[in-house]
Order: structure tokens, then sequence, then C-alpha cells
């Protein structure tokens, strides 16, 4: 059994937090029979479906991810068959469309798209203040004064220690 993390552990605790949503989901399409379908996956897949094949430089933002993370999710996608890959206009950029595998899969992952917003909104209704308007706030907050600033702020000196 998972312990809760300790309230001054954030980082731990926002990774449970994840985790415990995400792999909620993630055995939602166990349960209909896409065991090897990612959560992660549906925001890539839904911006490829609006606006069709794109760079991953450009799909990146689009998602809220780095180019890092996109890159990571689009090539676990790729080994799934739900994207390919193509050159685009330069050797570095590689131009990301969906297959039909995934267009197959678009009425079920748009099925559990909505039946995961509607469980959000009602966890939302549950708790003191929206999920999602909590950490837009924290977002607004580390743009004004990032975390690192504020450690400052708490007199701690960066020392290096004798070698």
């Amino acid at each position: 059994m998972t312990t809760t993390p300790d309230r001054e552990a954030l980082g731990t605790l926002l990774r449970h937090v994840l985790e415990l949503l995400d792999g909620d989901v993630a055995a939602v399409y166990a349960d209909l029979d896409l065991a090897d379908y990612r959560p992660r996956y549906s925001p890539l897949l839904r911006v490829l479906v609006a606006d069709g094949p794109l760079p991953i430089r450009d799909l990146a933002p689009r998602v809220g991810v780095t180019h890092s993370a996109a890159s990571q999710t689009i090539a676990q996608m790729n080994r799934a068959g739900l994207v390919t890959l193509a050159p685009g206009v330069d050797a570095r950029q590689r131009v990301v469309t969906l297959t039909a595998r995934a267009r197959a899969l678009l009425p079920v992952v748009e099925a559990e798209w909505a039946a995961t917003a509607t469980a959000m909104r009602r966890l939302d209704a549950e708790l003191p203040v929206p999920l999602a308007d909590e950490l837009y706030a924290v977002l607004a907050a580390l743009r004004r004064r990032p975390l690192r600033d504020r450690i400052a702020d708490t007199g701690l000196a960066p020392t290096v220690p004798p070698a």
C-alpha cells in the first residue's frame, strides 16, 4: 500500500497525484482493450486531428510540453503505430502525421476524453478549488517569481563542499 507523501515533499506529492490520475485513465484504456495506448498520447493526437501534420517543434508548445517530452512521446506513438515521421523542410525537422490506426481509435479516444473531463468536473466539485484553477494559479505565481528566487530569499547561501 502506498502512503501519502509528506506535505513538504511537494514534488513527490504532485507526482503521486499525477500517477493516480494517469493510472486510472490508463486503466480505462485497458478496460477498452487499448492497453498499449497511453493517456499522454491524447493531447498530441487531438492537436494533430485539429491542425494536421506538424513538426515536433510546433506540436510541443501546442500541448504545453518541452520539445524533448513531445519527441519522446511521439517516438512511443510511432512504435505503437499511431503516427509516422517524415523529414521536414530541413534535416533537423521531423513532421508528425497520424496513421490510419490512430484515426480508427479517434471515436474511443474522444469518448474517453469527454468522460474524463466530466469525471474531473465532478472531482472538482469535491475540492475547495477546482484542480486546474489552482494549478494555473501556481503557474502564474511561478512565472512572476520562480521558486529558485523564493528559495534564495530564505537566506540559503550556496556553498561548495570541500573536496
